[in-house]
C-alpha cells in the first residue's frame, strides 16, 4: 500500500458494470484511483499484478459468488488484511455471518449510499494504515531483536572470555601460575561444606613462609626473588598430591590445602617432607641459594569450622610462633595460641595507648661500690602499671615492643625521663651518682640515635658525665665495625659506655679492645650460681680479671645473698647491683637513699664509672 493518501487504489469487483459507475459518481472527488474487476476470476487475475488498498466486493455475483472470492483472496498471504467491504442487498443474520466467516472486514447495503460509502472506506483505510503501521513496528521491533540476540550472544562470548580472564587473575599466582588466596578461600568453603555434612570428612592446611626473604630481595635484587619465587613454588608442587592444593599468598608466602588425610601424623609427615625439600640449594642462572621455611599446621577436624579464613588465622598465627624458634621449624596450632594472639594484640594496643599517654614510670636500682656499701650510680628500669591488670613486668611488655618497634619511641621517652630527672636530683645537690639507661639493640641501631641524645642533653641541661649507656654485648657483635663508629660518637660526648650482660653473648676479643667501653656488667647468670657451680665461678673471676687488665670496671648484677657479696668481694670486684644490696626503688623511695649513701667524687669518678647513659627492661 502507498503512503500518500492521494495514490490510494481501489478494486470495485460486480457483475454489473453500471454499478461501477455508480461508485465513480459516488466517490468523485474523492482521492481514490479505482479499477473495475466484472467477476470473480477476473478480480484474481488482477490481483496478481497488483495490490489495491481496499475492495468493493458484490456479494450476489454469477458463477462464483462473493463469499467464495473473498475466501480465496485471504487466502492469498499478502491479501490477508486489506480491507474488504462486501456490498450486498442481502440482510439475513445468516448470509452477513457467511460473510464474516469468508473475512470481510465490512458492509455496504444496496442501494449504496454515498456518505455511508465514503464514511466506511475511510474507516476500513484508516484501520488498514494503522494495522500497516503496527506491522512496521512489529518488523523494526523483530529486527532490533534480532539484532540484540546477536549482539548478547557476542556480549556474552565477551562476558566469558573476561571472565575467565579475571578468574585466572583472580584466582591465580601471576607470577608463579599457582592458585591464589581468593582460589583457596573458595576451595577452603566447599571442604568446609563437605565436612559440615559429613564428619568423616577431613584435611590439614600448612602455611609456608620462607625466612629472610627479604634480604634476598635486598642483597641480590627483586628480579633474582622472583625467579627464586618461582622456583621453590616448582619444586613444591612437586611435592603436591592428587585432589590436593597449592597456592601462593603473599610474598613468600605459600599454603598446602591437603584434601584426604586420616590422622594427623599424615599431615606431620607430609609437612616434614615440605621442610627437607628446602634442603638442597636453589639453583639460578647465576646463583646458587639456600633458603629455609617454617610451617605453621591446622589440622580440620570436627567440630568444624565456620569460616575460611578461619584456618588460615590459625595456621598463620602457628607459623608465627614456628619462625620465634628459629629457622626450619615446624608448628602445630593449638587452640591456646589463638587467646594468646589475642592477648597480644590487646597488649600491643595498651601499650600504644600507654605510650601516647605517657604511662610508663622509672623506677631506680643503685649501683654500689661494695667495699664502702656506697652508692656510685643507679640504673632506670621501666615499670608499666596497666589501668586493669596492674603492674605488668617489663618481661612480659618489652617483647611485644621489641617486636612492633615500640621499643624506639619507649626507650627514647625513658632515657628522657632518666635525664630529666637526674638533672632535678642535680639542682638539690645530689652531685656525683650517675644515671644508668640502657639502650635496645633496635634503639642503638636507629639512625636517629646521636640526633636523639643531644636533643635529650639539651633540653634537660644534664650535663653528659652523669649519663652512662648500657648496650648488650650482641648488640655490639651483630655489626661491629658499624658499632664501634656509634659508640666512639657517643664517647665522644662524654657519656660513658658499658656492655650489658657481658659473657652471655660470642665477643671478639680484638673487637672488645676497639670498643670505647668504660665499664663491664657480669651477667646475673653468672652472678648468681657463684657460690654453688664452680665452672661460673671462674668466668666471674675471668671476667674480673680481663676487666682490670683492660682498666675495665666491673659491675656484678643478679647479687641476690650475702654469699654472692662475700664471694665477689674476695674476687676484689668493686660494683655490684641486686635485690640483696636494694630492690627497684620509685623516684620518691630513692632520692633520700642516694643523699644518705652517695659515694664521694673520688669513688664516683674512679675509672671514668660517671661517664654513662643507658635504658633498662630488667
Amino acid at each position: 500500500m502507498h503512503n500518500q493518501e492521494s495514490e490510494r487504489t481501489i478494486l470495485i469487483v460486480d457483475d454489473e458494470p453500471d454499478n461501477f459507475d455508480v461508485f465513480e459518481v459516488l466517490l468523485d472527488g474523492e482521492p481514490y484511483v479505482l479499477h473495475y474487476a466484472p467477476d470473480g476470476h477476473n478480480a484474481l487475475a488482477l490481483l496478481e499484478r497488483f495490490r489495491p488498498d481496499a475492495i468493493l466486493l458484490d456479494v450476489m455475483m454469477p458463477g462464483m459468488d462473493g463469499v467464495e472470492v473473498c475466501q480465496r483472496i485471504r487466502s492469498i498471504p499478502a491479501l490477508q488484511h486489506t480491507p474488504l467491504l462486501m456490498v450486498t442487498a442481502l440482510t439475513s443474520k445468516d448470509d452477513l455471518a457467511r460473510c464474516l466467516a469468508a473475512g470481510a472486514d465490512d458492509f455496504l447495503s444496496k442501494p449504496v449510499d454515498g456518505t455511508e460509502l465514503r464514511a466506511r472506506l475511510r474507516s476500513a483505510l484508516r484501520i488498514y494504515q494503522q494495522h500497516i503501521e503496527i506491522q512496521n513496528l512489529l518488523e523494526k521491533l523483530q529486527y532490533a531483536n534480532r539484532e540484540l540476540a546477536v549482539f548478547s550472544t557476542r556480549l556474552e562470548k565477551k562476558v566469558q572470555e573476561r571472565t575467565q580472564q579475571l578468574e585466572q587473575v583472580i584466582f591465580f599466582d601471576q607470577l608463579t601460575q599457582l592458585s591464589s588466596r581468593p582460589h583457596l578461600y573458595r576451595r577452603l568453603q566447599k571442604t568446609l561444606k563437605k565436612q559440615s555434612e559429613d564428619p568423616n570428612v577431613l584435611f590439614a592446611l600448612l602455611y609456608i613462609d620462607c625466612d629472610q626473604f627479604q634480604l634476598i630481595n635486598g642483597s641480590l635484587g627483586y628480579e633474582v626473588g622472583d625467579q627464586l619465587l618461582q622456583r621453590i613454588a616448582k619444586r613444591l608442587q612437586d611435592l603436591l598430591r592428587p585432589d590436593d592444593l597449592l597456592a601462593r599468598l603473599d610474598g613468600d608466602d605459600f599454603c598446602f590445602l591437603l584434601e584426604h588425610i586420616d590422622t594427623p601424623d599424615d599431615a606431620v609427615t607430609f609437612a616434614k617432607l615440605v621442610l627437607e625439600s628446602f634442603q638442597a640449594p636453589f639453583q639460578g642462572e647465576h646463583y646458587e641459594i639456600y633458603v629455609t621455611a617454617c610451617i605453621g599446621l591446622v589440622y580440620g577436624f570436627p567440630p568444624p569450622y565456620q569460616r575460611p579464613d578461619a584456618p588460615l588465622r590459625d595456621a598463620d598465627t602457628a607459623v608465627r610462633l614456628a619462625k620465634k624458634q628459629g629457622k626450619g621449624r615446624l608448628q602445630v596450632f593449638a587452640p591456646q595460641m589463638q587467646s594468646d594472639h589475642i592477648e597480644r594484640l590487646h597488649l600491643e594496643n595498651d601499650l600504644r595507648r600507654a605510650l601516647h599517654n605517657q604511662a610508663f614510670q622509672l623506677h631506680y636500682q643503685p649501683i654500689w661500690h661494695l667495699a664502702s656499701r656506697s652508692i656510685v650510680g643507679y640504673e632506670a628500669l621501666l615499670r608499666w602499671m596497666h589501668p586493669t591488670r596492674g603492674m605488668i613486668p617489663p618481661s612480659v611488655f618489652i617483647p611485644c615492643t621489641e617486636e612492633t618497634g615500640l621499643i624506639v619511641p619507649l626507650g627514647h621517652l625513658a632515657l628522657h625521663q632518666a635525664c630529666s630527672q637526674r638533672k632535678q636530683w642535680l639542682d638539690l645537690g645530689l652531685n656525683h651518682a650517675y644515671v644508668s639507661v640502657n639502650l635496645s639493640p633496635r634503639q642503638f641501631s636507629h639512625p636517629s640515635l646521636l640526633q636523639d641524645l643531644d636533643q635529650i642533653l639539651e633540653d634537660t641541661q644534664l650535663p653528659p658525665h652523669l649519663l652512662h649507656i648500657e648496650i648488650t654485648e650482641s648488640a655490639l657483635m651483630e655489626y661491629p665495625q658499624q658499632a664501634i663508629e656509634i659508640t666512639q660518637q657517643i664517647a665522644e660526648r662524654q657519656i660513658s659506655i658499658s656492655i650489658d650482660d657481658f659473657g652471655t653473648g660470642y665477643s671478639s676479643l680484638y673487637y672488645l679492645a676497639q670498643f670505647p667501653i668504660h665499664t663491664i656488667k657480669l651477667d646475673r647468670s653468672f652472678t648468681q650460681k657463684i657460690t654453688t657451680h664452680p665452672e661460673h665461678n671462674e668466668i666471674a673471676r675471668a671476667v674480673l680479671h680481663l676487666g682490670q687488665s683492660l682498666q675495665k670496671n666491673v659491675i656484678a648484677e643478679g647479687i641476690e645473698h650475702e654469699e654472692h657479696l662475700q664471694q665477689l668481694l674476695s674476687m676484689r670486684c668493686r660494683c655490684g647491683q641486686g635485690y640483696h644490696l636494694s630492690r627497684p626503688l620509685s623516684p620518691k623511695e630513692i632520692f633520700p637513699l642516694l643523699k644518705e649513701k652517695a659515694a664521694p667524687s673520688d669513688l664516683c669518678n674512679e675509672n671514668k664509672l660517671a661517664n654513662s647513659p643507658s635504658i633498662s627492661t630488667k
